[in-house]
């Protein structure tokens, strides 16, 4: 069975949702027979390299809202996070352009260590304050997930992988989704947002019994929390 993923890895709820999906997971009694792949989608596809502004700022900018208002929503979003064992720091999150993440992130795909980056950038984006938009950085991300860092600085220096992303954000707005983290199960069940275990898991055992029916499109079953 395959479930793909569409996210960013600059969107908290994405974080938030990988592990929602992952505790899923674990429950589901045919978890082995489970292919994930990560699909592209960039949340802001104009973002500069790296922001040099205040992230709190920005997303007050963003959402026509108060500073003190969207202090206030990063602190819920680290609540949120924090309920699922992770550790957010906005204060010294450093964001930018994410195209290039998702350009290694296909490169590990093909190398079988997607799952490890992804997890890797996640952590770096959310937790260390990692530049997610720095070739350098993204290189010695990718060294740390377990890829070749001559190979990464070729991918990066390079317009490999560009194609693919540009296809998996079209296979998005295809399929209209317009927030993510966004689950596809074997391209007949849909998932919107970091959904908790209980429904993800549901969605998974419903999926896992209709095997063998080809959907002619994706039903999105269940619109809860979306993604920001």
């Amino acid at each position: 069975m395959k479930v793909e993923i569409w996210s960013d890895v600059v969107c908290p709820w994405c974080y938030v949702g990988k592990r929602r999906f992952e505790a899923a997971l674990d429950r589901f009694a045919h978890r082995d027979d489970v292919d994930v792949i990560w699909r592209s989608f960039e949340l802001d596809p104009a973002a500069p390299q790296l922001r040099t502004d205040n992230l709190t700022e920005h997303l007050a900018a963003k959402y026509d809202v108060t500073v003190a208002d969207a202090q206030a929503m990063q602190d819920r979003m680290t609540a949120a996070a924090a309920a699922e064992g992770l550790t957010f720091r906005f204060d010294q999150a450093r964001s930018g352009n994410t195209f290039d993440a998702h350009r290694l992130l296909h490169f590990a795909a093909d190398h079988n260590r997607q799952g490890a980056l992804k997890e890797t950038l996640l952590r770096a984006y959310f937790t260390d304050g990692a530049a997610i938009g720095d070739r350098l950085t993204l290189v010695r991300l990718a060294a740390e997930a377990g890829l070749d860092r001559d190979e990464a600085t070729a991918t990066l220096l390079s317009a490999a992988y560009a194609d693919a992303v540009r296809s998996d954000e079209r296979e998005a707005v295809a399929m209209g989704i317009r927030a993510v983290p966004f689950f596809v199960v074997d391209r007949t069940y849909g998932v919107s947002g970091a959904q908790s275990p209980d429904v993800v898991l549901e969605v998974l055992q419903q999926a896992w019994v209709g095997r063998g029916r080809t959907g002619t499109a994706v039903s999105a079953i269940t619109m809860g929390v979306a993604a920001r």
